[in-house]
């Protein structure tokens, strides 16, 4: 199956840095394993046709439940549609990962109303302080 198949897009990629990353974390130099760059693009193009493989399910079964938004519960269905029930425990333990991420982002708060200062206060200590930035790189 190809991207076509789904209305895809021929520039669909991954970032080939954070592949490589991922890969050297796996292939430590000291391993004496190598990865050729043409290994890299193809295990690329292979994530991006998993992706695009598991999406579509996922976005018959969202269908199917008459949802617009593709829930965690659609790609673990769709997983195990597809065979894939072996991946089902790592992806809900970075779902649950993701989750926990958020609730600490969200309770970080927002600077602006915890710093105290009304908006004018807090535009004219911005434009001190670029005046102060603006004299010491004059």
């Amino acid at each position: 199956m190809s991207d076509h198949e789904y209305g895809g897009n021929d520039d669909l990629s991954l970032p080939k840095a954070t592949v490589q990353k991922i890969v050297s974390e796996i292939l430590p130099a000291s391993s004496g394993v190598s990865f050729s760059k043409e290994a890299r693009d193809l295990l690329i193009e292979c994530c991006v046709e998993f992706i695009t493989l598991v999406s579509s399910e996922a976005n018959e079964i969202s269908e199917k439940e008459a949802k617009k938004t593709i829930a965690c519960d659609h790609i673990t269905k769709a997983l195990n549609t597809l065979g894939f029930s072996d991946y089902i425990p790592a992806v809900l333990e970075a779902a649950a990962q993701h989750k926990e991420t958020q609730k600490v982002r969200e309770k970080r708060g927002n600077k602006f109303e915890e710093s105290g200062m009304t908006l004018e206060e807090l535009e004219e200590l911005q434009r001190q302080q670029f005046e102060a930035a603006r004299e010491r790189h004059a």
